[in-house]
């Protein structure tokens, strides 16, 4: 995609949410009808297992998710996941969603584990322990 990619308005107050309100866990980003122009989708508190429900099986998505967990050593930590979720039957969109990825990568310098899925199983709760911790 050769434009740049931008975040509207609702993308920019979801993602602000869910770094400054416990209530806020996870926020879903889609393509706007104006091209290059991302907006939230979804912005609320999910489980695990409600996340990877709530991805469509035939879209694409970016998702920004606080993953909680254990330590090894029993400690509770959290850890913010940028999520690339780019299911087998939308790969003509991929290149775009690519860049979109490549932006919040960017914006969201402070969020250290990237992961690109492809399928429901890739984002298995114990891989998203292991890559967070």
């Amino acid at each position: 995609m050769s434009s740049p990619i931008a975040l509207s308005e609702s993308s920019l107050a979801a993602l602000h949410n869910l770094r400054e309100k416990r209530e806020i866990n996870t926020v879903t980003l889609r393509y706007a009808d104006v091209p290059g122009v991302l907006v939230a989708e979804f912005e609320g508190n999910l489980t695990h297992d409600e996340l990877v429900r709530a991805l469509p099986a035939d879209e694409p998505r970016l998702v920004v998710h606080e993953l909680s967990f254990a330590s090894p050593e029993g400690m509770r930590r959290s850890a913010q996941l940028l999520i690339f979720w780019m299911p087998p039957g939308a790969s003509e969109q991929e290149e775009t969603y690519a860049a979109g990825y490549t932006a919040l990568k960017e914006y969201l310098a402070d969020v250290h584990v990237h992961l690109t899925a492809r399928r429901a199983d890739q984002l298995e709760y114990p891989r998203l322990v292991a890559l967070a911790g």
